[in-house]
């Protein structure tokens, strides 16, 4: 069995309709999921591009991709996964100096 995912942050480019508040509630409302997170990172004529976060007891990253779909969105990108027991937050190394 895998380890819960604790956090999600995805890249995602949507339509304009429907808009964000839509966009987090559907969200929002999938099992596993505590509290989305949603910003609007840029917009054109056609489309938005939405920096998608969601934290729960065990996100489902399946059936949330499948929702976006659903939605008229695409994911881009996977940009932050944090699984296991607890919520590990990024820590600065020598190395990102």
């Amino acid at each position: 069995m895998s380890p819960a995912i604790r956090r999600l942050v995805l890249d995602v480019m949507k339509p304009h309709e429907p808009d964000v508040l839509e966009f987090a509630d559907v969200v929002a409302d999938h099992e596993g999921v505590d509290g989305v997170n949603v910003v609007l990172i840029e917009t054109d004529r056609e489309v938005q591009n939405l920096k998608l976060t969601m934290e729960g007891s065990d996100v489902d990253a399946t059936a949330v991709e499948e929702a976006i779909a659903d939605l008229g969105g695409t994911v881009h990108s996977i940009d932050q996964v944090v699984c296991g027991e607890r919520v590990v937050e990024q820590r600065d190394t020598p190395q990102d100096r």
